[in-house]
């Protein structure tokens, strides 16, 4: 197979860039409080939450909300077990990708 084609082909659920740094983040840390990720990623609590919930959707990060003292809002992400084979699939096939391109170069 065409290693472009292969690009093609990449889990989009994953590929994402917002997506791709949530869950990068996430495998390194384990699990995040909303405000961590929300400065680790540079993102809007608005796009955060948005590619959260499609994230959550997909089975790829688990999240749950509490309220600290009944008022206060605290909210942790944390991977799945899913969500961690997702990643690494896709970094593995990056680099396949990468590697099978480099003979195209000049």
């Amino acid at each position: 197979m065409m290693p472009f084609k292969e690009i093609t082909r990449l889990d989009k659920l994953v590929h994402e860039p917002a997506r791709l740094a949530i869950l990068s983040a996430l495998a390194a840390c384990k699990i995040a409080e909303f405000l961590f990720l929300q400065e680790l990623t540079g993102m809007t609590k608005g796009n955060l939450s948005s590619h959260l919930a499609k994230l959550e959707k997909g089975e790829l990060v688990k999240i749950e909300k509490q309220f600290i003292r009944n008022k206060i809002p605290h909210t942790t992400i944390q991977i799945t077990p899913r969500g961690q084979r997702a990643i690494q699939k896709h970094w593995e096939q990056l680099a396949a990708i990468q590697d099978k391109i480099e003979p195209w170069k000049d």
